[in-house]
């Protein structure tokens, strides 16, 4: 469904593309200079606000050759999400903080939407003319799972440029992408673009059991945007994008304790994801004499299928498949106040519903059923009943799981800056969030069963649980800042923030409780009950609920302009005391299911530098991320972790850039040089801290030729080689990892009509 829809839409969009080209030979192209781009919450640029962030024009973007948000690891300091899984992980871990499911740490805007799903987070990176990033809590202003930041992104908008944009880019494991993109203004009120992408690659990992390719993917996006600015008070701008998705997947490895390493990816079970997504926003805004009024609504639409050999080996144990559909409304309203004075202000009134309707059915097959469910069975009626046993007739049976899941909140929020003489200005905020969460759970499992003691032949034993569970939230979240300006080019800050991260459903336990209850249900009716059958630690509906992450952000930064602004330095402290925090863990023993838990409390320190050097045609750039965070209190009922490393988030991130530019007076106008490095680590596998992951550095570099309008270049990843690993779990008492990518090398082409 997913990959039919999306392959008609991507064909529609390059049509449509294909169909309007020729109107670019028509008009006089404006030239695409760097966009400094604010978004409508911001009143000022980010180097001038009391918060610690990082921002990226169009030409580095496209200079640093990033596919996805998740190229920005290390770039951006105490910023990870790294490559493993599918694109539906998207995993995010900002100063210590983070999890691998469910509600992300940090909120993701483009063109001022806010993404609702995590699962959109992995998407292709186009015709972006700005990225900037906020780190520390956000909820003020951005609302939920906004705690350890926001990322904004905006589109180029056929307002502010008018031409045609073509790009082809080859690389290792024959991956191809494709971009094509025309931006028109009709007169001096309309404008409009048609956008469209395609990526392909062969994948880098090897399934053994075949000696297939397990991580091939396609994708392709379409997106259409209209800017209508009708009179100088009134502005519309609507953007509308497809994306569409289908990959393989997952480079699993199983660990070989006494080899000490992992074997090569080998499972025998269909492993994939699939999705279709669409966005719609329109943004409103009108500047009038006294204030600035805006409106953002947004509709999204997300289909999404994943398949997965869930126990990652040669044998027939289970897979899992979840399919879901989400429909997600939300509007933004907000009031500003203009520019100037000594009191600057913002009031806004948020609203959203999203609906999700996910069907997740697990298949146990023979060997799942004797490994996870007779071994243990049998184990605790041989110690009773020597000579008899339980059997279950079927060679494979399913568990099915429907689950309905509405969320709707709202929020109110205000803003205040206020000068204090003419260097000091402080900010206060505060906003009160609702929110209300249902789960309405349907699951089922049919099997036939046979006891020797009692029975003489099987037995059909049918296990339901249905039922609903519903959680509420009502969050207040309090900013306060203070901001010295030494000059207009220099200041000092201290902030204060709370920040929370939204609860939840762990729907992927259930079966595992479904199990429990089925080994119950048929001692029930035997009549008997023994020690060891059918326990879980986990066996009520009420279990898979989880709470609220709760964090207080302290910081202290500032932002320094040296040798008339081309040597630019940025520094910050932070600490920060979280509660509940929200940690993903596999149920001890031979369980098949995953569940988020909270896991008391956690400290975090650290602090962030980058240092910018542009002189002439030279760019050095320097961006650093120290992390030291720990359980301060976290037992999981079998073991005390207080004191340990949080896993998964790297205590370092550095990125380091050097860049020269020639420019010549002959066919080649611009030759470009450039060299990177990524210094990233080390970082911890799990709660324990028994597995860990060391720094690792990569090098890339490239370089290019620009002729008028066309650009050639040459660039490289990863270019020594090094080996490392971007994941680790453990399930069903195996510990598994998913090796890095190896070395990539590039070429890509870029025209500007």
């Amino acid at each position: 469904m997913a990959t039919s829809t999306g392959r008609v839409c991507f064909l529609i969009g390059f049509l449509s593309l294909e169909g309007v080209l020729s109107m670019a030979q028509q008009e006089e192209p404006i030239s695409l200079e760097e966009v400094s781009v604010i978004a409508v919450k911001e009143n000022k640029p980010i180097r001038e606000q009391a918060v610690s962030s990082s921002s990226f024009g169009m030409e580095q973007i496209s200079n640093a050759t990033v596919s996805s948000v998740k190229d920005f690891s290390a770039t951006i300091p105490n910023f990870y999400q790294p490559e493993y899984g599918s694109q539906m992980t998207s995993s995010i871990y900002i100063r210590g903080l983070g999890a691998r499911i469910d509600q992300p740490v940090m909120g993701l805007n483009v063109d001022e939407v806010p993404y609702m799903n995590k699962n959109n987070y992995d998407f292709d990176l186009f015709d972006i003319c700005r990225l900037y990033m906020l780190r520390g809590p956000q909820g003020t202003l951005y609302g939920r799972n906004t705690m350890c930041g926001v990322m904004n992104l905006f589109t180029l908008s056929p307002a502010s440029y008018t031409g045609t944009r073509l790009a082809v880019d080859y690389s290792s494991e024959n991956t191809v992408r494709l971009k094509g993109s025309t931006y028109h203004r009709l007169n001096e009120k309309f404008a409009f673009s048609l956008a469209a992408l395609y990526n392909h690659t062969d994948g880098f990992y090897t399934n053994e059991y075949d000696g297939s390719k397990c991580d091939p993917s396609n994708s392709g996006a379409f997106r259409t945007r209209q800017v209508w600015t009708p009179n100088r008070h009134w502005k519309v701008d609507n953007s509308l994008t497809l994306g569409w998705l289908s990959q393989g997947g997952y480079a699993y490895a199983l660990y070989d304790d006494s080899l000490k390493t992992h074997l090569p990816v080998n499972y025998n079970d269909d492993s994939s994801y699939e999705r279709f997504s669409l966005i719609d926003g329109l943004s409103l805004r009108r500047e009038g004499k006294r204030f600035h009024f805006s409106s953002v609504t947004s509709y999204q639409y997300l289909d999404d299928d994943m398949k997965m050999d869930n126990d990652f080996t040669p044998a027939d144990v289970f897979t899992l498949e979840q399919a879901q559909k989400e429909h997600a409304v939300t509007q933004d309203f907000l009031l500003k106040s203009k520019n100037g004075g000594i009191w600057q202000w913002q009031c806004g009134l948020w609203g959203f519903y999203k609906h999700i309707d996910m069907s997740a059915p697990v298949t146990f097959k023979r060997d799942g059923i004797e490994q996870l469910i007779l071994t243990n069975a049998n184990k605790g009626i041989l110690s009773v009943f020597p000579s008899d046993y339980l059997d279950i007739k079927e060679d494979q049976f399913v568990v099915y799981s429907h689950f309905d899941m509405p969320t709707y909140g709202a929020a109110l929020y205000h803003q205040s800056e206020i000068k204090l003489g003419s260097r000091w200005l402080a900010t206060v905020g505060l906003r009160m969030d609702y929110e209300e969460a249902s789960m309405n759970y349907r699951n089922q499992a049919d099997i036939h069963y046979y006891f020797s003691l009692l029975m003489d032949d099987f037995q059909p034993l049918r296990t339901e649980m249905n039922g609903k569970e519903t959680n509420h939230f009502v969050e207040f979240l309090p900013k306060i800042s203070l901001q010295y300006s030494i000059d207009k080019r220099n200041n000092l800050y201290a902030s204060v923030a709370k920040g929370y991260k939204a609860g939840g459903f762990n729907t992927q336990i259930f079966s595992d409780i479904l199990q429990t209850r089925m080994m119950n249900d048929m001692m029930d009716e035997l009549g008997v009950h023994m020690d060891g059958v059918g326990e879980t630690t986990y066996n009520s509906a009420k279990a898979t609920t989880y709470d609220p992450e709760y964090s207080w952000n302290y910081e202290l930064g500032g932002y320094f302009s040296f040798l008339n602004s081309t040597l630019l330095a940025d520094v910050a402290i932070f600490y920060i005391d979280c509660r509940d925090q929200q940690l993903t863990v596999f149920p001890q023993g031979k369980n098949t299911g995953r569940m988020m838990t909270n896991a008391g409390r956690t400290r975090s320190y650290g602090g962030e530098a980058s240092l910018t050097y542009e002189p002439n045609d030279w760019l050095l750039s320097l961006a650093y991320g120290y992390t030291n965070a720990k359980f301060v209190d976290f037992f999981d009922g079998k073991a005390d972790y207080s004191g340990n490393r949080v896993p998964y988030s790297p205590s370092n991130t550095l990125s380091a850039v050097t860049q020269y530019t020639w420019h010549l007076n002959s066919f080649v106008n611009k030759v470009v040089v450039k060299a990177d490095g990524k210094l990233v680590g080390n970082i911890y596998w799990n709660e324990a801290n028994d597995y860990k992951q060391d720094l690792y550095f990569l090098l890339g570099g490239g370089i290019s030729f620009t002729h008028k309008k066309m650009e050639l270049g040459f660039w490289g990843k990863n270019l020594t080689g090094e080996e490392y690993d971007t994941f680790y779990f453990r399930s069903m008492g195996n510990d598994f990892f998913q090796a890095a990518k190896p070395r990539q090398l590039g070429v890509s082409f870029r025209w500007e009509i």
